[in-house]
């Protein structure tokens, strides 16, 4: 079933929509999800919360590609789990507790907001200009969360020769966002 067909079934509310999505897109997003959490429940927990999130943005979204955005829900979902994880180990989870009772009183939250959408459409800038094996090694590894040997496998490199590719990279970036202000 193409992506077109399963976003239709979510907008017809239909219950196999989650059932062809687990299908098509269960194991891309456990992967993105164990990358990051590496635990296999955390990230079962969070493709589950993949597909209920979907579930619910569908009526007011039509995404065109679902995997980027099953990507970065799952995505989402992984980082936030980290946090509350690493949290819980400071103070019991009380330091990010009241930091997001605070969260809705707080104004710089659309000022944060303007600003991350400023940074992301820089970095795809960025990316956009690079050569395709150095974008594939980039996006593998700060969105998709693979270890250098992971990238080194699929894209039949070396994993000094990832690891250089990668600091060379982010060099570049740094140059770039400081032109770009």
């Amino acid at each position: 079933m193409n992506d077109r067909e399963i976003v239709n079934l979510f907008w017809q509310r239909s219950e196999q929509a989650i059932k062809e999505t687990e299908q098509k897109y269960g194991r891309y997003c456990h992967i993105i999800a164990y990358n990051i959490l590496e635990n296999s429940e955390d990230s079962e927990e969070c493709v589950n919360d993949t597909w209920m999130s979907a579930w619910n943005s569908m009526p007011d979204k039509r995404p065109e590609r679902l995997s980027p955005f099953l990507a970065r829900i799952t995505r989402n979902f992984a980082l936030t789990k980290i946090v509350r994880r690493t949290a819980k180990k400071r103070g019991g989870g009380e330091a990010e507790l009241a930091l997001e009772e605070l969260d809705a009183c707080l104004s710089s939250d659309l000022e944060k907001e303007i600003e991350d959408r400023e940074l992301s459409r820089a970095i795809d800038a960025f990316i956009g200009q690079l050569p395709e094996q150095e974008q594939l090694v980039f996006v593998s590894r700060y969105w998709f969360v693979a270890t250098e040997r992971e990238i080194a496998e699929k894209l039949g490199l070396s994993r000094s020769g990832v690891s250089a590719m990668l600091k060379r990279t982010r060099s570049k970036l740094r140059t770039y966002l400081l032109m770009e202000g």
